[in-house]
């Protein structure tokens, strides 16, 4: 979560940018590029991510002054990384399909200690074989921790729809973890 100092933080950067500060913008170059890399590698699931990084930014270097609210930025890049990866995953016409009608059960009485490596490898794994739209919401969600009107600016579509989505991504996930564990 982001405080409240490094939220003005940020949007003092973006307006500097927008001011033609080279500094500002490499700055967010290194405050965002990690975890933009990651979350085009699980959304696009492509060796690609590095290559769609690189034109994400060079998006935002070319568009940045039509941003109207400096606040927005965070949601404002993820939609333009989004925007490039799915135009990437037109171009692969990737199959892709969904678990919505799957039943699951709750995992809240696992201890966090029991989450080891191999189970981020699982995870990871699982998030792969997800439709591409399960996987872009879990990431937003849980790795991104944006909030539920954030992701539906990333996405353009409404909150509920980002609920919902997020509702059977879950679900997706845990019915690829379980089939995964049904296999050893």
């Amino acid at each position: 979560m982001i405080d409240v100092p490094d939220r003005l933080h940020e949007r003092l950067l973006v307006l500097r940018c927008q001011g033609g500060d080279g500094a500002a913008f490499e700055e967010l170059v290194g405050r965002y590029s990690g975890r933009l890399r990651f979350y085009l590698a699980r959304v696009t699931s492509v060796d690609r991510a590095d290559d769609l990084l690189q034109e994400v930014w060079c998006d935002v270097f070319r568009s940045l002054g039509r941003l109207l609210d400096p606040s927005a930025f965070a949601a404002w890049i993820y939609r333009i990384a989004r925007d490039r990866a799915w135009r990437c995953l037109r171009q692969r016409s990737l199959p892709t399909a969904t678990l919505e009608g799957v039943e699951i059960a709750a995992a809240d009485d696992v201890p966090d200690e029991a989450f080891v490596m191999e189970d981020a490898r699982a995870v990871r794994a699982a998030l792969d074989r997800l439709a591409p739209e399960h996987r872009e919401v879990l990431v937003l969600r849980f790795v991104e921790q944006m909030k539920y009107d954030q992701i539906a600016a990333v996405v353009g579509r409404p909150a509920g729809t980002v609920r919902s989505r997020l509702h059977y991504a879950k679900r997706a996930l845990r019915e690829a973890l379980e089939s995964r564990e049904d296999l050893a």
